[in-house]
């Protein structure tokens, strides 16, 4: 080993200090050809390198003229140093002979537990230690009087049949672990168990109430139909389904059957009155055919327009043309529509091979007056300006379009302007309106696009106040 590495009390005289390792020299040996002095060790790793000179003046060396200087090392043994545990806080000093027996008893020094528990610590630390930490630490249990090492000891601890310990169900009771595990299943209150019905678990002392609302608990049919053991979830279906005593009513009381009796006995009566229920089936679907006319009728008017003006689309232009070029004085019909909201009900018609005078060559146009729903609130007889348009279909940002546009004013003593009767519907092909036979020819129609992807677009209108309700 090098020389000693401590803190001295006064600093260290040359002849103290080893050449080679620049410390105070351990085990000093002496070259008696010139008398320098190393550490033992220092000069011997030196030589090993295979130099066989001295250090300081490069002499040859002999190991014969190398010999331990006793002397010196008891002048370097008497140095004054302190403790090497200084900078931890001892405050020994003491001669370098003296140091080992101070460290010793230095409780700043680290030393390994007596317990041969594999672990170092400085002295002053081992008490606490040995009392607490050590795993081979002798520890007598509280409980039970068995002596452990520390390391069985924390595996005991918790597992102490002997040890008193509080209910895991929190019952409040307090026993000895060994008993505990029979006070959980047999004694304890607060024990889960399950129902012997659901086999849910619950708490001991709420099991008893559960079974009052258990779903699956058995219960006797009301109606004493001989079943005994329904669980009481299905207690209902039962009822509905399979009890021959339930009360039920008749399966044609929406037909105004009263009838209600046992499900056994219904049967019975079915065949009894086959006659009654048939007539009140028959009365039934009457009633029912004139609610849906009644609402088929509603919807009607509410499909109708009532803004005054209606845009009629015939479509599949070419083929009607012919259809009605075959069928001769054949009449197409728009849908209805009011002048305004709570206003006149009309409709238009058109023959698209012509009417009267222009029958075979022009598009006839007529406008009449249908029955409506407001007509007793209305003036009569009909007397608003009426104007007729077939669009020009053509594009409005290559060319202004052209409609073909006729107005008239209605004649008041023309019976079709007249309150219309309740008889008359918009099929009535004798109730010809007033319009024009030759509103425009099939020739001019093909001037421009007033047929376009085979469709035609007529326009009716009616010029009417704002307020024209009595």
């Amino acid at each position: 080993m090098p020389g000693f590495d401590y803190k001295f009390l006064e600093k260290l005289r040359r002849k103290f200090l080893c050449p080679l390792c620049g410390k105070a020299m351990r085990e000093p040996v002496q070259v008696s050809t010139c008398g320098h002095r190393y550490c033992d060790t220092c000069l011997q790793e030196f030589l090993s390198e295979g130099v066989f000179k001295c250090p300081e003046d490069q002499l040859p060396l002999d190991y014969a003229k190398i010999y331990p200087d006793r002397e010196l090392e008891t002048q370097v043994m008497s140095l004054s140093i302190r403790c090497i545990h200084s900078e931890e806080g001892c405050r020994w000093s003491g001669q370098i002979k003296q140091l080992q027996a101070h460290l010793n008893i230095c409780v700043f020094n680290v030393i390994p537990c007596p317990n041969r528990c594999s672990t170092k610590l400085i002295r002053r630390d081992l008490p606490e230690h040995i009392q607490h930490d050590c795993p081979k630490r002798k520890v007598r249990c509280e409980f039970c009087g068995a002596d452990f090492t520390g390391e069985a000891y924390e595996d005991h601890q918790g597992c102490c049949p002997q040890e008193s310990v509080y209910c895991e169900n929190k019952c409040g009771a307090r026993m000895m672990r060994r008993v505990l595990s029979q006070h959980s299943l047999v004694e304890c209150p607060k024990r889960t168990q399950p129902c012997t019905y659901c086999n849910k678990e619950f708490v001991f002392d709420t099991i008893q109430s559960h079974q009052y609302q258990c779903p699956r608990y058995p219960t006797a049919c009301p109606n004493q139909c001989g079943v005994s053991t329904i669980a009481r979830e299905d207690l209902n279906a039962h009822l509905k389904d399979s009890c021959n005593s339930a009360l039920v009513l008749c399966p044609f009381k929406d037909s105004g059957c009263k009838h209600r009796g046992a499900k056994i006995t219904m049967s019975r009566h079915l065949e009894e009155n086959m006659r009654t229920h048939l007539s009140m089936m028959s009365s039934l679907v009457s009633r029912q055919r004139q609610e849906i006319l009644e609402l088929k009728k509603q919807v009607e008017e509410l499909s109708v327009s009532s803004e005054g003006v209606l845009i009629w689309k015939i479509s599949d232009y070419s083929r009607k043309v012919q259809e009605a070029k075959v069928r001769g004085n054949y009449e197409s019909f728009s849908p209805a529509f009011y002048t305004h909201k709570y206003g006149y009900k009309l409709q238009v018609s058109a023959f698209l091979n012509g009417n009267g005078s222009g029958e075979g060559n022009y598009l006839s146009v007529y406008i009449r007056v249908l029955p409506g729903e407001y007509d007793n609130l209305l003036e009569w007889p009909f007397s608003y300006r009426v104007t007729f348009s077939l669009l020009d279909q053509s594009d409005p940002s290559l060319s202004k379009p052209q409609h073909i546009t006729e107005t008239f004013n209605p004649d008041p003593n023309w019976k079709n302007f007249q309150k219309p009767s309740g008889s008359r519907n918009s099929l009535d092909e004798s109730t010809l309106g007033f319009g024009y036979p030759k509103f425009i020819s099939h020739e001019d129609i093909r001037k421009r696009n007033y047929v376009r992807d085979n469709s035609i677009f007529l326009r009716a209108s009616v010029e009417i106040p704002q307020k024209i309700i009595a």
